[in-house]
Order: structure tokens, then C-alpha cells, then sequence
């Protein structure tokens, strides 16, 4: 595992703006003082962490220093002081795709596509390196610009965890409308769990709309289980691809026996479509 060289302080970089913040953290978006290069330095305050929390900075931290991946945010280095936690990542310009898909509604199949081959690519190699990232959602995948070469990244990974074939996780993490129905339901689930996940934002992508509602766990469970066979957007069903209905029915199958492998998500004909 690769150790990143920790500093006293931002004192390398000079902050540009707020991109984003919440209870625990604040995003700058911020250059550093040498040669200009731009980051994104997510910084924890450590008088607001408590101990899970300061667990899901050093998963992230743990899980990012693995990786050098087109499609898996880069972490650059790692600043610490008596005051912060900060992680000096890539910059994504682009922001996130649930800002994208609130802009666009319902993005063009070729996008939809696009986006869920990078999606794809980043999760195979989290896959391959027996990890789950159980909080796959539009607002953890970040987008490099919003050029025509956009290339999608995925972030965030406080609530990953490792898991050995035949293993299973029984914790109930993520965010409700994109959680597989075993992890709604309490029971234990593999890294199927995250392709159902891919499912909940493909549907998304196309429809302006994720499949299933509820403002809580409970809420959308029920919505499942009364909707097991998926429904779409009535004013724009008959103008949807069949490959695109054939996967998306395929990865948000209720019994995850039978849900998609990844080895068949990546070989669907979606992705032969034009």
C-alpha cells in the first residue's frame, strides 16, 4: 500500500474558491504556488470529526492512494496539521453529474453511454481489486470538463470496503434511491450491491429521473417492492432503445441471483448501439 508524504499545511497552495462544503469538510478549488496547477483540496475539520468519521477519511485516503486510473479521481498528496485533514485531489472542472443531469434533465444515449463505460471502467478496477464502493451516486462521479471529451471519475470513497470473493458486507450504507434492495432490507450483499447502483444512475442518465422514490429508507423499499418490474417514463417509453431497457431491467433486478454480472454489463449491446 502507498504511503502519501503528509505536510504541515496548505502552505504550497494558494486557494482560489469555495466549490463545495458540507458539516464535516469544505472543497477549495486551489493552485499550487510553484507552477499553477490546479487541485481540488478537500479539507476536514478535525474539532467536527468523530471516530467513524476520521475511519472514512482514511478509507478514502487508503482506497485512493491504490490507484492511477482514467477513471478514478486522483489523489495527490495528503496535508495534516492540529487543525485539518486536507486531501490534495484532481480538480475536476467539470463538477458532478447529479449538477449535470440537473442541468440537461435527460442526457442523449450516446452520453448515457459514454458515461457508463467509464463508470464501468473505474468500478472494474476497484472490482478487481476486491473492493465495493457502496455509495454510487450521481453527486460522487465527477466530470474532468464538460467538453466533448468529458471523462467521468468516480469519488468518494469513505464507505468503501474490501471484500474477498464469497465474502459479504452487512453494514446498511449509501444513499437510499441508488442502495440495492438487500442492503435496504438488511441483509448481506457483495459487490452486486454497487450494480444495481450503476442501474439506478444509467436510468437516470436517460429519463431525468431515478426509477424508484421515497425520502427514507423505508419509503423506497416499498417503492421496489410495489415496481419490481421496472417502469419507465410513460411520455417516452416507445422512443427508448431496447438495449438500454434490456440493461437497465437487468441491472436493477430485485434478486441479486439473478442481477447482471459484471463481465455481462461490459459485453452488453447497449454499448454496441448507435
Amino acid at each position: 500500500m502507498t504511503s502519501k508524504k503528509r505536510r504541515r499545511s496548505l502552505e504550497d497552495y494558494e486557494i482560489v474558491e469555495r466549490i463545495g462544503s458540507g458539516a464535516f469538510a469544505v472543497v477549495w478549488k486551489a493552485t499550487h504556488k510553484s507552477n499553477g496547477a490546479l487541485f481540488a483540496v478537500k479539507q476536514f475539520f478535525t474539532d467536527r470529526l468523530n471516530p467513524q468519521l476520521r475511519r472514512r477519511i482514511h478509507t478514502e485516503i487508503d482506497v485512493l492512494s491504490r490507484f492511477t486510473h482514467p477513471n478514478i479521481v486522483r489523489l495527490f498528496d495528503v496535508l495534516e496539521d492540529e487543525f485539518s485533514i486536507c486531501l490534495v485531489l484532481e480538480y475536476c472542472a467539470g463538477g458532478d453529474l447529479a449538477t449535470y443531469i440537473k442541468e440537461k434533465g435527460r442526457v442523449r444515449e450516446a452520453t448515457a453511454r459514454r458515461f457508463m463505460q467509464h463508470l464501468g471502467a473505474g468500478l472494474q478496477m476497484l472490482h478487481s481489486a476486491n473492493l465495493i464502493h457502496r455509495d454510487l451516486k450521481p453527486q460522487n462521479l465527477l466530470l474532468s470538463s464538460r467538453d466533448k471529451d468529458v471523462v467521468l471519475k468516480i469519488s468518494d470513497f469513505g464507505l468503501a470496503r474490501e471484500l474477498e470473493p464469497g465474502d459479504y458486507a452487512v453494514t446498511v450504507c449509501g444513499s437510499p434511491l441508488y442502495m440495492a434492495p438487500e442492503v435496504l432490507q438488511f441483509q448481506k450483499y457483495d459487490n452486486k450491491a454497487d450494480l444495481w447502483s450503476m442501474g439506478a444512475i444509467l436510468f437516470q442518465l436517460v429519463t431525468g429521473d431515478t426509477p424508484y422514490h421515497g425520502d427514507n429508507h423505508f419509503q423506497v423499499l416499498q417503492s421496489i417492492k410495489k415496481y419490481q418490474v421496472l417502469q419507465f417514463p410513460k411520455s417516452i417509453v416507445t422512443g427508448l432503445n431496447p438495449c438500454f431497457v434490456d440493461l437497465c431491467q437487468r441491472l436493477l433486478c430485485f434478486d441479486p441471483e439473478k442481477r447482471l454480472i459484471f463481465k455481462d454489463f461490459v459485453n452488453h449491446n447497449f454499448f454496441d448501439s448507435v
